[in-house]
Parts: C-alpha cells; structure tokens; sequence
C-alpha cells in the first residue's frame, strides 16, 4: 500500500473512532439524563400476559409522576438488544427476559453488573418459595458474597403430555400408567408394541430429545441425572465431577437415556431434532408422550377443548430409581435492574409494587399455565386448582405439593455454559452417531465441564 493511501486510511480510522466516541458520549449523556423508567418486557405468549403487565403500570401512573416508557420485544431480539446497550452503557432501567435466568443473570450477577435488590425482596421475602429465592440470590465475584440481584416473577419445570386416545387404542386407560421408575418408562415401549402389533408402524412410544443443538435435550437429560441422584454441582458451588460415584451415576444416565433410541422407541429423526420438532412430532400423533420445559404443547390447542380436555393429558413424573418422590429443576423468571440503569430506585419501587401478590398473581395467570407462581399464597387462586383442566392443575401440583431445586447456574454461574455448549447433548450424540461408549462419552463431558469452570 502506498504511504499516501495508508495516510488516508489512518485518517479515515481515526475520524470514525471520534465519530463513534463522540455517539456514544451524546448517548450515554442522554441516557443520563432519561426522565422516564424504561422497561423492556419480553412479549407474552398470550395477549392477557402483556394485557395484564399494562394493567399494573396503568395503575402505577395513577400515583407515580414518572412515566413509563414500556417495549414490549420478542424473546429473540429482547437479550442481543439488551447486550448491546449494556455495552453502550445505557442498558433500560427494569429488564425481563423467560432466558436470563439459564444464559447471562448469574454471570452478570458475577461479574457486578446487576444492582442488589434486597430491598424490593426483603418485605415479601416470606411469600416467596424456597426455590424462587434460591434462584435470585447470586454470587458477586467482587464482594465475594450472595445477594438478591433479581425479581422473582414466574417459573417453569419440565412436564410430561401423552394422548389419552392413543393409549386407549392401545387397550390401555391412564389407570395402567406405573408411579415407579422402570415400570413407567417400560410401559410406553408396551404401548407401542400394542400399536405396532394394530398395524400402526409410524407411531412410536416415546418423544425423546437427543439432538446435540436442542435444548430441549439438555433440559431431559438433566432431569434424568437428578432422578439418578447425580449431583454435578453442590449447593455451595463446587463441581462434584471428580468423584468416583458421580461419573457412574453419569454413565448409567446415559445408558439408559439412549437406549430407548437404539431400541427403535423413539423417532429416528430425534437426533436432528430442534427444539419445537418434539412438540410437532406430538401434535401430529407420532408419538405417544413426550416431555416439554412448558405447557406450550397442551397450551397451544386451548382453542379445541375436545383435544385440550379430552384428548390430551399431562402427568407428573414417576418416582425416582430409588423410590423417592420426584424433585423438580425449575427456572425461576425474574426481572432485572443493572448497576448502569438510570433510574434505579424508581425501578425498584415498581417492581415492589408489582410483586404485590394480587398484581402478580394477575400477571402469572395471564399466561394460561405456561408459566407458574413463585408465591405459595398464589396457588389457592381457582385458576391453578381447576380439575377439570387436565394440564394446569396437575402440572401447578408438581411445584405446590412436591420438592424442587434451581438449575446448576445459580450455584455456580460457569454452569451457564455447560448449557450453552450442550454438554450433554453432545455426549449423547456421540453415542448415537459416533458409536462412542457411555463411559467415553461421559469422560469426554467430565472433562469439558472441568475446563470450563478451571476457564471460569
């Protein structure tokens, strides 16, 4: 390149630097400046979710001079935009996104980007479950201590559908359906057989997850290690890998998660599976049950109450291997305030209002059982206790009358990224694809995990 062209294109550079410096200072100065609360709210899967979020800000203005500035975003655009902003430091005052809770919140937490809201928690603290306050008390690498750094608002587990009319063709009825471990898993292959044995080649017993990208089978299969009492992470934080009797545990898991697939009880394809092909694969009968992290599957036929209440079921999960009831992993959904928000205590105080019960339990009813309450006072509501609705009410029984715990990351945030590499899903897939052994496989997982936390 000639001098005079590298001149130039110095120049260039450095007037585009001074371009962008000066954006961002003008931005951030006006972010500073804002007199308004800005949220942004991830939209609502049904109408009455934001209807109902409205609803409380519409009450709030009648008492508060500040206004609200509310967006509504789709949850694929609200965290890119968040990080952006973040970035620019002028991120909004009040941020709620059904993802942060398993992708970036522990880590911002960590890393002392979040703002402690002890003081919105502190008062309801007592109305809140156990595990919804587990969930928002994350660990601060500065101060080296656990705070709230987060809202609880909602939450959601993993639920098992089946099709009633589909196990009734079988010569079966939901009375035949085994509470204990290998009964109940054994029974779908049954049900199959019976089908098969009718003529019926295309359906299969099982919707398993075991794509190495879908989610979905990260979710299962961490599921399937808690029933096998394989506790990857303590309640302190620390990584239990090394142990002996945990890299069993995770070989066993393996082998039986992925024998259901070798055995032809589950759809060829589920190895390629994204995340919504088991709810598809569902909904159009090819498979007789599947499991699901929300009541999307059943949600999604409100509208044909012969399939919605007739046809369609959900049921809890079946005791563990060792006889004991099951114990749920839940994601609690909570809204975030950032030490770079401008208007802090506003948001605060608004998000003290609304976690009033009466507003929060309007909010959380808004979204027909896709999401559940944080607050046990909540579920005495008629909504969640209707036995007449064959989804909401047995699915509100796996939080209110039994026993769970948060995911892995709110002990020990590098947890986020064993989930966002799919750990697991890329060990079952090399079993499943590359004829690896389980033992090989969970050694390969053991040893990506313990880089990722010595990396942390």
């Amino acid at each position: 390149m000639r001098p005079r062209s590298l001149f130039f294109l110095l120049l260039f550079f450095l007037l585009l630097n001074g371009c962008t410096e000066n954006a961002s200072s003008e931005s951030t100065a006006s972010n500073k400046k804002r007199n308004n609360l800005t949220i942004w709210w991830s939209q609502g899967f049904y109408p009455e979710e934001d209807q109902a979020l409205e609803t409380a800000i519409a009450q709030w203005q009648e008492r508060e001079t500040l206004k609200i500035n509310l967006e509504f975003i789709h949850e694929e655009d609200i965290l890119p935009r968040a990080l952006q902003t973040l970035e620019a430091g002028e991120p909004p005052d009040i941020l709620f996104s059904v993802r942060t809770d398993f992708t970036k919140s522990p880590s911002w937490a960590w890393t002392g980007e979040l703002a402690d809201v002890s003081e919105v928690i502190q008062p309801v603290k007592s109305r809140y479950s156990e595990s919804a306050l587990e969930s928002v008390r994350l660990l601060n690498q500065k101060t080296n201590q656990r705070a709230y750094y987060a809202v609880p608002i909602e939450q959601q587990t993993i639920h098992i559908h089946y099709w009633r009319d589909l196990l009734a063709e079988a010569g079966f009825s939901e009375a035949d359906i085994p509470k204990d471990w290998d009964d109940f898993w054994n029974f779908w292959k049954q049900v199959q057989n019976r089908l098969r044995s009718q003529g019926k080649t295309d359906i299969y017993g099982l919707g398993l997850t075991y794509a190495p990208h879908a989610v979905d089978t990260f979710y299962q299969f961490e599921q399937i290690l808690e029933a096998y009492d394989v506790e990857i992470v303590d309640r302190e934080g620390n990584l239990q890998v090394h142990r002996p009797e945990i890299r069993r545990g995770i070989i066993t898991a393996l082998e039986w998660f992925v024998n259901f697939y070798r055995e032809g009880y589950v759809p060829d394809n589920a190895i390629a599976w994204l995340d919504a092909d088991n709810n598809t694969s569902f909904l159009n009968r090819q498979v007789v049950m599947t499991l699901n992290p929300t009541l999307s599957i059943p949600a999604s036929q409100r509208s044909d109450p012969q399939v919605y209440r007739e046809e369609m079921a959900t049921i809890p999960f079946p005791n563990e291997p060792d006889g004991e009831p099951p114990n749920y992993i839940v994601g609690v959904k909570h809204a975030l305030i950032f030490t770079t928000s401008p208007q802090q205590e506003a948001a605060k105080k608004f998000l003290a209002f609304l976690i009033q019960p009466d507003r929060l339990g309007e909010y959380v009813k808004g979204s027909a059982g896709r999401w559940f309450p944080v607050m046990p006072e909540l579920w005495e509501d008629p909504f969640w206790n209707d036995e007449g609705d064959p989804h909401v009410a047995v699915a509100a029984k796996q939080f209110s009358a039994g026993s769970t715990r948060p995911a892995y990351p709110v002990f020990n945030p590098a947890y986020a990224r064993v989930q966002a590499e799919n750990i697991w899903g890329r060990a079952i897939s090399r079993i499943l694809t590359e004829e690896w052994t389980p033992a090989k496989a969970a050694d390969e997982a053991i040893a990506e995990i313990q880089a990722i936390a010595e990396d942390w």
